[in-house]
């Protein structure tokens, strides 16, 4: 299976456990070179804290910037950002874009 299929598979696997399902329309088809990037679940937890996305559902009370604050406590790390809203009033919408966390 090529580096592409599995990743496809591994997203359709975590969609179907949320609930979802995706309909995919493929434009071409071409090969990875298996030498750039890695499969999610290969990469170390060093990669997912500095090159991830935190979807945080923040609750009422604190501010944006204190929770950006505790995380960037609790991965330890320099730079974290937050993008689109964090409001409740607009849970179960579209958050917009996010800010990847950044390691030093």
């Amino acid at each position: 299976m090529s580096l592409a299929a599995e990743g496809v598979e591994f997203i359709d696997y975590i969609t179907r456990r949320a609930g979802y399902e995706n309909k995919w329309i493929v434009l071409r088809d071409a090969e990875t070179d298996p030498s750039y990037g890695k499969l999610p679940y290969e990469r170390s937890i060093e990669e997912h804290i500095s090159y991830g996305v935190i979807n945080l559902d923040k609750p009422p009370g604190p501010t944006s910037h204190e929770v950006v604050a505790w995380v960037k406590k609790l991965f330890n790390i320099d730079k974290a950002g937050h993008g689109g809203t964090l409001e409740p009033v607009s849970a179960g919408r579209p958050q917009g874009d996010r800010c990847p966390t950044g390691g030093s």
